[in-house]
């Protein structure tokens, strides 16, 4: 755990005590501040009680002697109205940030930005995690003490303290994006763009403002030089023993690296560069770029400071199906390239990244028919990524509706055998699917699992694939995405053991 002592001996209020709330009251206590917990949840309430967190009801804080107010991130800020604690705090005068923030502070105090642990921040609407997560795998490959957390896996203060090869990759949120004015990443990774969270920040424009904001933070010079396992660019190995000069780059320096294939990221990459503020290298999946990191049928290619240079089939890649992928692939390249000095080290760590839960996650057979966990698909965008993928789909959909619904999915229609409507979105789907793509109202997802199996077993398809990739978000049946593909595969893996029998099921 990271530890939080620039509030030792002042009060410090946490409001919401699910992971990042806990992991933040524990930190603060660890650096000996006082602090005054709640959460409207029992159950919240009760999980903090067992870890000793004090429990003081937010009406009753102490405000006028309070430093600081940690929110979680998934408790209004601005829009659509800020939440009454936050009302009560501008009252009162008192900062409201997030654990990212105290996260910020702590790896960085004024005056030790110089050699500080690097800090990669991973942002976007769609691949975030995915990114974030091979970003990790290449510098764990090439020798790096890769700390990942933040909106995936550890919250940030759960991650270990920094050692003379840390560096930090965090997935950011919008929501932690606003909590953490003072997080300053050393590079910089804006994985795409599309309406998402509207109903908290308001309009698009807004939404667009916030991942800005993180992408100009990035100061050139920002990324410690000092760190160099495995032909990686920095004068020191993991047990901090000084390289050949020869064998590593010079300082990379800060960069940002933007996803281009959406409107509003390559406005905002055309603007970056056009400040000239910091370094921008572009990425761009079926486009061929003069300058920046690109991807032709499969192939990676980079072109950033020379000639267009081919480094590796990412169709090789057997946990990266898809364009989609790919365009994960590059960015993660082009977050590394400026650490690791060996190319051959990162593609070879793409080739054998192991892929993520909830990510087109192949969780088995019955006979013929595959099922994948696309859990994570809470938009229309990221689901067509996972339609793109397979020929012959029958297609589990629904839940609670994003924006826009799944209007921007018709140029997949033709590859959908049935689709199978679940929750709440179950009949607005239904209706925008009539005469194009025949949908079966289930409701929920055992029923729509059950329908599947029946179906694709009886079709002539030859290999057909049962997709959860709902398009919406899953809190109308179930805690979280995680939630719903953790049912999904423990339902496929019941159907699995019923279709060997009870013996060959205990063997």
């Amino acid at each position: 755990m990271i530890e939080v002592g620039f509030f030792a001996g002042h009060n410090v209020g946490i409001f919401g005590l699910a992971r990042s709330g806990l992991s933040a009251a524990q930190a603060l206590m660890r650096g000996r501040a006082r602090v005054f917990a709640w959460d409207d949840s029992h159950a919240a309430r009760d999980g903090a009680d067992a870890k000793g967190i004090p429990l003081v009801a937010w009406e009753r804080w102490p405000w006028e002697q309070l430093k600081a107010v940690i929110l979680s991130p998934g408790i209004p800020l601005t829009s659509p109205a800020p939440h009454a604690i936050v009302r009560r705090a501008q009252e009162a005068g008192v900062e409201v940030i997030g654990d990212v923030e105290l996260f910020a502070r702590a790896i960085r105090p004024p005056g030790a930005n110089k050699g500080a642990a690097p800090v990669i921040a991973v942002t976007g609407t769609n691949g975030k995690s995915t990114t974030t997560a091979l970003i990790g795998h290449i510098l764990t490959a090439a020798g790096f003490d890769a700390q990942v957390g933040g909106n995936i896996g550890e919250p940030v203060l759960d991650l270990g303290a920094p050692r003379g090869n840390t560096v930090y990759v965090l997935e950011i949120s919008s929501y932690q994006i606003d909590l953490a004015p003072g997080l300053v990443p050393d590079i910089a990774v804006l994985t795409n763009l599309s309406p998402d969270h509207i109903d908290r920040h308001g309009t698009m424009a807004n939404y667009v403002a916030v991942k800005t904001a993180l992408l100009t933070r990035s100061a050139p010079g920002g990324v410690a030089a000092n760190q160099t396992p495995g032909g990686v660019a920095t004068n020191q190995t993991p047990g901090g023993v000084a390289a050949d000069s020869t064998n590593r780059r010079s300082a990379p320096g800060g960069h940002v690296v933007i996803g281009i294939d959406d409107s509003y990221s390559a406005a905002i990459c055309t603007q970056l560069a056009a400040r000239g503020v910091v370094k921008v290298v572009a990425v761009s999946v079926g486009k061929v770029l003069g300058r920046g990191i690109f991807v032709i049928d499969g192939h990676l290619f980079d072109a950033w400071d020379r000639s267009p240079t081919e480094l590796g089939d990412l169709g090789k890649a057997a946990h990266l199906p898809g364009a989609h992928n790919w365009q994960n692939a590059a960015l993660a390249y082009g977050a590394v390239r400026s650490l690791v000095h060996n190319p051959r080290v990162i593609i070879d760590a793409i080739m054998g990244f192991p892929g993520l839960a909830h990510r087109l996650e192949e969780v088995g057979r019955v006979g013929k028919v595959r099922f994948v966990n696309d859990s994570k698909a809470t938009n229309a965008d990221a689901t067509a990524c996972a339609l793109g993928c397979y020929p012959d789909i029958f297609w589990i959909a629904g839940g609670r509706a994003k924006e826009g619904g799944i209007v921007d999915l018709a140029p997949y229609f033709s590859r959908l055998r049935r689709a199978y409507l679940i929750g709440e979105a179950a009949q607005s789907f239904g209706r925008t699917l009539a005469g194009k793509v025949e949908a079966v109202q289930c409701g929920t997802l055992d029923r729509a699992l059950a329908a599947c199996l029946s179906d694709a077993a009886a079709s002539t398809v030859p290999d057909p694939v049962v997709l959860l990739s709902p398009a919406c978000d899953s809190r109308d049946q179930f805690r979280d995405f995680e939630h719903r593909g953790d049912v999904f595969r423990a339902a496929v893996k019941a159907m699995m053991d019923a279709a060997k029998g009870p013996k060959e099921a205990r063997a």
